[in-house]
């Protein structure tokens, strides 16, 4: 079976699509700079980002968890010690 021209497509959007509505508030470049600089940008959840009243509260917190991993689980090097 034969998969069907794309040539007949045109490369316009369908109908029912609106940019106008969708693209509204929306500003071209928001984030370029920073991604220039090699910053991550990551979008949060509604709920996670309720949380958190700006991106230095982010950021400390991402801290917090990082050092948190890296401390040894004290029951486990007591019980090693034991043996």
């Amino acid at each position: 079976m034969k998969k069907k021209s794309r040539r007949g497509i045109q490369g316009d959007l369908r109908p029912e699509y609106d940019l106008k509505r969708l693209l509204k508030g929306g500003v071209r470049g928001k984030y370029a700079r920073l991604y220039r600089t090699g910053a991550n940008v990551v979008l949060l959840d509604h709920d996670v980002s309720k949380a958190f009243p700006n991106e230095q509260a982010v950021n400390e917190a991402l801290r917090l968890v990082i050092k948190l991993t890296k401390i040894p689980n004290s029951t486990k090097s007591s019980a090693a010690k034991a043996h």
